[in-house]
């Protein structure tokens, strides 16, 4: 190689190491503790926060198990921002937060600007909720969107041969018209899925199955409302949800809070923020806007 090809190569390594160090000085490893630095003997609110589109549970219920196994951890808060996502991914956090509490230790959630849909499903799994008066929350129910791109095919000209075992094995295909047959099958799926997530609130929060069914129209509330609803606990801050978990955990003094996350440090961020992409234009972007197969959501719009 020539001199210039070496350079090149010498200044890309150490560019690749002055991250890394700096990632490591800036960004952190994979255990964060924020409000406790340097008290590493004493009891702590475990912190999960979960934000944006849920599509993928693995780094949540990563983050869930880690605190769940952890003996310094008292109580778990929940902070969640998000609009919902994908019913597995969202049932998957839901169980992990279950688990959590049959260890005999509460669970705080907090909800931030949005908590609906999937985001209030895995929060009906906490002993409290608690939310800002104008948070967006709600929304209880399930969607699947279903494109049809037959017109947009036969411009293009293009012809499709589907060789199936049985007649509804390409259900929900974007290539032809849903029969009616297709739509009872897809009907009773998501009447199931909404009847699971309607139990999951009746049971979280106490409130009789009946009046569940009439809160649950997919209507979006204010939290000032969900609280009217039985949905929200108490009007509060997410300092005060700490406070609250710290007291449901015979925690004195100032609260410290211990956070787990996956991946630390620059390059951890950069492939976790990928991910994130890729998850939601793979199970949520693609799905709602003609991606195939549908998918099946606790997702408010």
């Amino acid at each position: 190689m020539n001199r210039g090809v070496w350079i090149s190569v010498i200044l890309f390594a150490s560019i690749v190491l002055v991250l890394f160090v700096v990632s490591r000085l800036f960004l952190g490893d994979d255990d964060r503790e924020g409000f406790g630095i340097g008290f590493a003997e004493r009891d702590v609110v475990g912190l999960v926060q979960i934000n944006g589109g849920i599509f993928d549970a693995r780094a949540t219920v990563e983050s869930l198990g880690k605190l769940r196994r952890s003996p310094r951890v008292k109580s778990l808060l929940l902070r969640i921002n998000s609009p919902g996502g994908g019913v597995g991914p969202t049932q998957e956090i839901y169980e992990e937060v279950q688990r959590f509490r049959r260890t005999g230790r509460k669970v705080v959630a907090s909800l931030g600007s949005v908590a609906a849909s999937g985001g209030y499903y895995i929060a009906s799994a906490a002993d409290r909720i608690y939310s800002n008066p104008g948070t967006i929350t709600g929304s209880i129910g399930v969607i699947m969107v279903v494109p049809n791109a037959e017109k947009m095919v036969d411009a293009l000209g293009l012809k499709f041969s589907i060789i199936k075992s049985a007649p509804h094995k390409d259900l929900a295909s974007p290539l032809r018209k849903m029969s009616q047959a297709d739509r009872m099958i897809l009907q009773r799926l998501i009447d199931d899925t909404y009847g699971q997530f309607v139990r999951a609130v009746s049971e979280g929060r106490k409130i009789p199955m009946k009046e569940a069914l009439r809160i649950a129209d997919g209507s979006i509330y204010s939290g000032e409302r969900a609280k009217e609803l039985g949905l929200v606990d108490k009007l509060g801050s997410q300092w005060e949800a700490t406070l609250e978990a710290a007291r449901l955990a015979n925690i004195s003094g100032e609260p410290r809070v211990l956070e787990f996350r996956s991946g630390g440090g620059l390059f951890g961020f950069v492939r976790q923020s990928l991910e994130k992409v890729s998850n939601w234009v793979e199970g949520g972007a693609a799905s709602y806007w003609g991606g195939y197969p549908a998918m099946l959501q606790y997702m408010w719009k």
